[in-house]
């Protein structure tokens, strides 16, 4: 289980990691020789891989609550996305594929703010881990004082409303983050990018209707992430996991606006030239940012629904002890 201590360590660990790099960059130079990215690149892509094969262990070896899995392997699959897309970036430059990022200019600028993008989602993902082994532990140790029921099958219980029965608002919010919706929304994406790279050329309106779809997106997702939270302040712990959740998507959504705003004032200054591995690294990008948020949604119905059956819990009298008859 990692504390906080190892979250601090870790992105001291990167931060240091970043700054003696700049030091031995002679004369400031704004071009990044092989060795420091590949140090960089390395680190990160160690350090994300090793989270992924922690949380999907644990996905494996937690017993006694169903929803401690599921929790995990949501965040395993966000965790297998960002790690992919690193890799592939990392792979790219290190190959020197990529000619042109977001705005030639400035793309070292764009590097530092990706590179601490990730450490942030990273740190954020060691945090809240101390916190779901938390909710596993509160919950088996109340549910050693209820009924077997909870045990045998949290599936027998009630976890919300039937459709009916919801007001406007839930009706969307249920509808929205279906998991249903979310492949539907997946697949819009794929075809919208396949429409738009017919001639292998990305206009400004053509990257301004990606650009604010997905930022819009990302910052929804947020928002219902932190709603969430405020709404199920009474169980602590999970409040500090869904803060954790917000503080990786804050993160990639960060990234995402410095990407779209410097992107957009290269575009409106003129067209491009076609570069093959620049437009299908621009492909991969947008695919696993989609996916990335839609995950993130996912995970937080996970959450959800791990509050519901604790509320549920919570809520029920425990089972009285046999009495033994009089002699």
């Amino acid at each position: 289980m990692f504390s906080t201590p190892v979250w601090w360590s870790t992105g001291g660990y990167f931060i240091g990691i970043e700054k003696l790099r700049k030091a031995f960059r002679k004369g400031g130079a704004k071009q990044i020789p092989f060795w420091e990215s590949l140090i960089s690149g390395l680190a990160l892509i160690l350090l994300g891989w090793g989270l992924f094969g922690y949380a999907y262990r644990r996905s494996i070896e937690l017993k006694g609550w169903i929803m401690s899995n599921y929790i995990y392997q949501g965040i395993s699959v966000c965790l297998v996305i960002v790690n992919v897309y690193t890799l592939v970036y990392y792979g790219m430059r290190w190959y020197k594929l990529l000619t042109v990022e977001a705005y030639l200019p400035w793309d070292f600028v764009f590097r530092n703010v990706r590179y601490y993008a990730l450490v942030v989602f990273y740190c954020s993902v060691i945090w809240l881990d101390q916190y779901v082994t938390k909710m596993h532990e509160e919950y088996l140790s109340r549910s050693k004082e209820k009924t077997v029921l909870h045990i045998i099958s949290p599936f027998l219980h009630p976890r919300g409303k039937r459709l009916k029965e919801m007001t406007l608002e839930e009706l969307a919010s249920t509808v929205l983050t279906d998991e249903r919706t979310l492949m539907v929304f997946i697949g819009l994406t794929f075809l919208w990018r396949i429409f738009i790279s017919l001639d292998y050329q990305i206009s400004f309106w053509e990257s301004l209707c990606s650009g604010v779809a997905l930022i819009l997106l990302g910052w929804l997702v947020f928002t219902h992430i932190f709603i969430l939270s405020r709404k199920q302040r009474d169980w602590p712990d999970l409040v500090k996991v869904y803060h954790g959740t917000a503080l990786g998507v804050l993160a990639i959504n960060l990234y995402a606006l410095v990407y779209y705003g410097m992107r957009w004032y290269r575009l409106a200054g003129g067209g491009e030239a076609f570069v093959p591995w620049d437009f299908l690294f621009r492909d991969v990008r947008y695919f696993a940012l989609v996916m990335f948020y839609c995950s993130s949604v996912v995970l937080s119905q996970f959450l959800k629904r791990a509050y519901e059956e604790y509320t549920l819990l919570s809520t029920e009298k425990p089972s009285k002890p046999a009495r033994t008859a009089r002699r």
